[in-house]
């Protein structure tokens, strides 16, 4: 029995060679490869035996050969199929950490080329899906700067109004998936609860939760609904009541502040040689916001703090997102009794698409008093109506590039016109594009858990990336 040279059932050697499994030779004096894990061949495969104290010396030998390859996610709702994070260990410490995008690509740039101004409005929205109200804005504040043409004032004030209810709204996001992400499920909810607030708003105000197409070249879709005042007002005093939670639940919660402090550190001279803008350069120190450093929209005249701070890792920038959220609450308010009468499309009824249409009881079509107009009473508003929707207006030749400030940071638009009615070039400056860069210096020599904090810091939307 202890003569077969191994046992069928088991795999194990039961030889007296394979008993004595201890292969070690102390006289020699250069590493004997089966010292440490001597092998043998058995009915069941390759057997390793590993002995004794040496093992150790083994792994510090191996250290740096010891290393996985690895595909973080899904975590973020980014890196749910749209974001792919590649991961290089050495136990738990990150070694190299890679984003590769472009699983989303929309091709948004190149299909604006195939429509008039006014359509591009329509793909522009969706770009960075939760600031589209950023997105229509600095498009059309190109396509005017092409055209020479002044906003009214109203429309402005609009602008500004939705803007910043639409920045609370990105920050909420925010605040809620990193919630998620780092298992604190209750601010989640929360955070997700507020947003609905706001998207219940922005849908009596523009008719769409988002996507809202709402904003045009000249002006603005249509006026706000009557009520919308009174609306604004009650959502402020919702909102005043219920972010307090917010430094009840994770500002001063210990475990919320230990998992953040001093995760995905990115000091200013790292923001500025990656070309890092929004909440991750405020968090750096330099108070970088262009509603202040070159103001549009007439951002000037509102009373507000662009807030920072030097600590540059992920729980400064969760405090900067909650504060900015109080600061865009304090610009709706001003907006609320900034808002006079008047027009909210330019008076050129070349441009002004949709031409001054007053919508219809349904909120859907035109009024009967503009189709009696152009269908029975006069055949030149029938032909210019039907010629401005379709083919749409000519602007100017020329280029202008228009930033503005995202809720992720420097949002710009490059357009090219040939002087025909659609654009001969669209390119967008997108702030999560250029964010995303800074993962890996966040990340690289930190723990595999603080690459979720971090990259729930960076806050990025594939859909401005893979445009």
């Amino acid at each position: 029995m202890t003569e077969r040279i191994s046992d069928v059932t088991t795999g194990t050697d039961t030889s007296a060679p394979g008993r004595d499994s201890d292969s070690y030779d102390a006289t020699r004096t250069t590493p004997n490869p089966d010292a440490y894990a001597g092998s043998r061949e058995t009915t069941e495969g390759t057997v390793y035996t590993v002995t004794g104290g040496d093992w150790d010396e083994v792994l510090a030998e191996a250290a740096g050969d010891e290393r996985i390859v690895m595909n973080l996610g899904p975590q973020h709702p980014s890196t749910h199929g749209v974001l792919r994070l590649v991961l290089e260990l050495e136990g738990e410490t990150v070694t190299q950490a890679r984003s590769v995008i472009g699983y989303l690509h929309t091709g948004i740039e190149k299909n604006v080329e195939y429509r008039n101004w006014t359509q591009g409005v329509t793909f522009v929205t969706r770009m960075d899906y939760l600031a589209p109200l950023h997105n229509e804005a600095a498009y059309c504040m190109a396509v005017e700067k092409l055209l020479g043409v002044t906003v009214p004032q109203r429309a402005q004030t609009i602008r500004v109004l939705l803007m910043e209810l639409n920045r609370i709204s990105s920050h909420l996001v925010a605040l809620a998936t990193g919630g998620m992400e780092l298992g604190a499920l209750t601010g989640m909810t929360a955070g997700f609860r507020e947003r609905e607030e706001v998207l219940h708003l922005l849908e009596f105000l523009t008719g769409l939760r988002m996507n809202h197409a709402f904003i045009r070249p000249g002006g603005l879709a249509q006026d706000l609904p009557q009520g919308a005042e009174q609306k604004i007002k009650d959502f402020i005093k919702v909102m005043d009541s219920r972010l307090p939670d917010y430094d009840k639940l994770l500002s001063g919660q210990p475990i919320w502040r230990n998992r953040l402090a001093g995760v995905g550190y990115l000091p200013v001279d790292a923001c500025l040689a990656l070309g890092i803008t929004g909440p991750i350069l405020r968090s750096a120190g330099l108070p970088w916001d262009l509603r202040k450093v070159e103001p549009y929209c007439g951002y000037e005249n509102y009373e507000f703090d662009v807030p920072t701070s030097n600590a540059a890792d992920s729980y400064a920038r969760y405090l900067l997102r909650l504060e900015e959220i109080h600061q865009s609450l304090k610009i709706v308010r001003q907006a609320v009794d900034n808002l006079t009468p008047g027009p909210v499309m330019v008076e050129d009824a070349k441009i002004a698409w949709p031409a001054q249409l007053t919508i219809g009881a349904d909120g859907m079509g035109n009024s009967l008093e503009h189709v009696r107009k152009i269908m029975g009473q006069s055949m030149e508003s029938l032909i210019h109506h039907f010629k401005l929707v379709t083919e749409g207006f000519a602007v100017p030749a020329g280029q202008v590039y228009v930033p503005i400030e995202s809720p992720r940071g420097e949002l710009g638009y490059h357009i090219v016109s040939d002087g025909g009615t659609r654009p001969m070039r669209v390119h967008v400056r997108e702030p999560s594009f250029v964010n995303l860069q800074s993962m890996p210096a966040m990340c690289e020599g930190g723990m595999v858990a603080d690459v979720i904090a971090s990259v729930a810091s960076i806050d990025p939307v594939m859909g401005g990336c893979d445009r």
